[in-house]
């Protein structure tokens, strides 16, 4: 396996007025070219804050203790702000949650996936319309001079997470991390979700993160399953066993309740 990601020992302190905690207590994780990693687990677990840690995204009130993040064999811990920034959205992408939060409101759908795709290539005024059209096209948008025009709100929810999905491709980055990106939404469209995920891997070669707690998507997405508990790992391995035949309790609580 060509390793994209690795992450080592990942450890992350979170700070509050009752003094601080350990939130993610020695992470291991690995992410190979074009495979599709889950991270699983229930509220809290620290998923989330792993997919951030990555792109150096954390809250003023987590702090990095210990460990690494290995993007190409470069440790993105290490990396400074400029490179992270020129990172972010070329390289590696995320998609967030909540795309109505995620954008800004006050800026058009064409205007903010212009922005990155201005920031990371050197194309044309023709070229850039061009590309827009080409991504929403990829993503399932339909008219798309009305969707580049449209301000986020006007947007229904389907369309929104499309279109975020949109910006995070538009500079074709080898890695997408997706934070729970079917859970707000509707059976049919989750459905749809997973076969767009499905043709961005098998067309743009790309890897994903997946955090999720539905099972139902790692089933039908994921290579390799990671369990997390407590800011731990308590079990990983190929996708279908280890959801099929889990060998920890907790993971098995989890099969059974998501």
């Amino acid at each position: 396996m060509d390793e994209l990601l690795h992450i080592k020992d990942l450890i992350i302190k979170i700070k509050s007025d009752e003094g601080s905690r350990e939130l993610i207590k020695g992470l291991n994780l690995k992410v190979g070219s074009q495979k599709v990693v889950a991270l699983v687990g229930g509220s809290g677990s620290g998923k989330t804050t792993a997919g951030l840690a990555i792109l150096r995204l954390l809250s003023d009130s987590m702090d990095v203790q210990g460990g690494e993040i290995l993007f190409e064999g470069k440790d993105l811990l290490k990396a400074s702000i400029g490179d992270m920034r020129r990172l972010r959205g070329k390289d590696i992408a995320m998609v967030f949650q909540e795309p109505l939060s995620a954008f800004n409101p006050v800026f058009t759908i064409g205007g903010q996936i212009n922005e990155v795709l201005k920031y990371h290539t050197r194309l044309n005024r023709r070229q850039l319309q061009e590309r827009l059209h080409e991504l929403l096209e990829l993503v399932g948008l339909p008219e798309p001079k009305r969707v580049l025009r449209s301000y986020p709100h006007q947007l229904s929810g389907g369309m929104r997470q499309r279109a975020m999905i949109a910006q995070a491709i538009v500079a074709n980055p080898k890695l997408i991390i997706a934070d729970e990106p079917t859970s707000n939404l509707d059976v049919t469209l989750q459905a749809q979700m997973i076969d767009l995920f499905r043709k961005l891997r098998n067309d743009l070669k790309i890897s994903m993160v997946l955090i999720t707690h539905d099972l139902g998507i790692v089933r039908e997405l994921a290579d390799e399953v990671a369990v997390l508990f407590d800011g731990r790992v308590v079990e990983c391995g190929p996708a279908r066993e280890v959801l099929s035949e889990p060998r920890h309790a907790y993971t098995s609580e989890l099969t059974k309740i998501l």
